[in-house]
C-alpha cells in the first residue's frame, strides 16, 4: 500500500515539475513550455526583445515582420517595432526607439543573470513560472548613458501566459533626461489579425476605463487590450498591466490601430497635445535608479474568459 501511495503522489506531482525549461545560446535564451517553444530572447536587434510569442495552441501572437518577411497579410512598417520590447525614443536626446534622429542609441546585451524554475497549484489550475535577467547598456557610441537590470518572468497557467518584465535603470553619465515623446516605451506589436484595420484585421481595444478602439490612444489607464481572432482564426486577448509602483501610473498609452500596443510615461505632451514639448521629462541622477513593472498577457479566449479585472487585481494588489 505504501508503494502504491508513493507512485500516486508521484503521479500527480509530474504534471507540475520541469514544464517551462530555459535554454542559452549565445547571446539568446529559449523558453518551452510543455516540449514547445513560447518565446525567445534575442538581442540580434537595436534592442533585445522577445520573439516570437506562441499561443498555446501554436498560433503567433504577435507580427513576424522584420524577423521574417515572408507571412502574407502582414504589413511592414515600423522596422523597430519588434514583437516584446522595452525601450525609448529620447534618452539625452539620443533615439533608443525609431533610430530616425541624428543620434541614435543601441541597447546592448552584456550577459546574463540568474535563472530558475518552479511549479505550483492555484484553485486546482497548475501554474508554471520561468525567470531570468539580463544585464544591458544603453549606448551611443562610447557613451553608456544608462545600465539596466531586466528580469522576464514567465508563468503558464491554463490558457493563459504572462510574461512580467522588470525594468531597473541606473544612470551612468551624469543625470539622464528621458524626453517626453510618443515614441516609446513598453511595447508589443500584435500579430495582424488582431489589428483595427488592414486587410485581415478584425480586432480592437479596450482599456480599464472602458474606452475603446481610437479612444483609448493616449489615455491613461491601468491596463490596456487587444481582442480578435489569432492567426489561425480563434479568439485570442493581448493585454498590458500598467504596475501602482510605475513612475506617473496611471501611465498613458500608444496604442494604435495598425497593432502598436505601448505604455509611455513620458509622452505627456504629445498624448495630452499640450505646448510644452517638455512637460512629461522625467530626469534621473547620476547614480540613482529607476524601476519599471509591466504585466503583459496572451489569453486564447476572449475578453470575458481572459477575466482582465481579476487579472488586474491580482498583479497590482488593489
Amino acid at each position: 500500500m505504501k508503494h502504491l501511495r508513493t507512485a500516486f503522489l508521484l503521479l500527480t506531482i509530474s504534471p507540475l515539475s520541469a514544464q517551462i525549461v530555459l535554454t542559452e545560446t549565445n547571446d539568446r535564451l529559449r523558453v518551452e513550455i510543455d516540449g514547445e517553444l513560447f518565446t525567445e530572447y534575442r538581442s540580434d536587434r537595436k534592442v533585445p526583445c522577445l520573439y516570437p510569442i506562441i499561443s498555446p495552441t501554436g498560433a503567433g501572437l504577435t507580427r513576424n515582420f522584420p524577423f521574417d518577411d515572408s507571412i502574407p497579410g502582414e504589413e511592414h512598417d515600423h522596422p523597430h517595432h519588434v514583437s516584446v520590447w522595452f525601450t525609448h525614443g529620447l534618452v539625452n536626446g539620443v533615439d533608443f526607439w525609431a533610430q530616425h534622429l541624428k543620434r541614435k542609441g543601441e541597447i546592448v546585451h552584456k550577459s546574463f543573470g540568474p535563472r530558475s524554475t518552479q511549479s505550483s497549484s492555484a484553485n486546482g489550475l497548475p501554474s508554471h513560472t520561468a525567470t531570468f535577467s539580463v544585464n544591458l547598456s544603453w549606448e551611443e557610441g562610447d557613451t553608456v548613458h544608462l545600465t539596466e537590470t531586466r528580469t522576464y518572468t514567465i508563468t503558464a497557467r491554463g490558457d493563459t501566459r504572462l510574461i512580467d518584465v522588470e525594468s531597473v535603470l541606473t544612470g551612468v553619465d551624469g543625470d539622464v533626461v528621458f524626453g517626453d515623446t510618443k515614441e516609446g516605451t513598453a511595447a508589443i506589436r500584435v500579430a495582424p489579425t488582431m489589428r483595427l484595420k488592414g486587410k485581415v484585421g478584425k480586432g480592437s481595444i479596450l482599456n480599464s476605463n472602458g474606452e475603446r478602439d481610437g479612444d483609448a490612444w493616449g489615455k491613461r489607464a491601468a491596463w490596456v487590450a487587444y481582442s480578435g481572432p489569432d492567426p489561425e482564426g480563434k479568439a485570442a486577448v493581448i493585454a498590458m498591466f500598467d504596475h501602482p509602483s510605475n513612475l506617473r501610473h496611471p501611465t498613458w498609452w500608444h496604442a494604435r490601430d495598425y497593432g502598436l500596443l505601448a505604455a509611455n510615461p513620458f509622452g505627456r505632451h504629445d498624448f495630452e497635445k499640450k505646448k510644452d514639448k517638455h512637460l512629461g521629462d522625467h530626469i534621473l541622477k547620476q547614480g540613482d535608479t529607476l524601476t519599471f513593472n509591466y504585466r503583459m498577457l496572451f489569453h486564447q479566449g476572449d475578453l470575458k474568459s481572459a477575466k482582465l479585472a481579476e487579472e488586474w487585481q491580482s498583479y497590482s494588489g488593489q
